[in-house]
């Protein structure tokens, strides 16, 4: 019987392969909102950062979505997503 293979995926920040399931995924929406999606159904363009305060502070400080995504993201949008993180980690 053949093992089911786990997808990977890489780290926006840290560049580090890890398992799709252990990772976030910031979407940027069809209708152009960027969300944290901690269970990895949202609809719309992904990149996968690790579920660790160092990567989301990195992704912060060096602007990395800006590159993901093509496009100038506002400072507030980063904001927000650090803001998501924080309130995810305490729930």
């Amino acid at each position: 019987m053949k093992s089911k293979k786990i997808p990977l995926r890489m780290c926006i920040a840290c560049r580090e392969m890890k398992p799709k399931n252990e990772m976030l995924r910031i979407v940027r929406t069809p209708t152009g909102d960027y969300k944290l999606d901690t269970v990895g159904k949202m609809a719309g363009r992904g990149a996968y950062i690790c579920d660790d305060l160092k990567c989301i502070e990195l992704c912060v400080k060096k602007k990395l979505l800006n590159k993901v995504f093509s496009s100038e993201i506002p400072d507030e949008i980063y904001e927000y997503i650090k803001g998501e993180y924080a309130s995810y980690k305490q729930s």
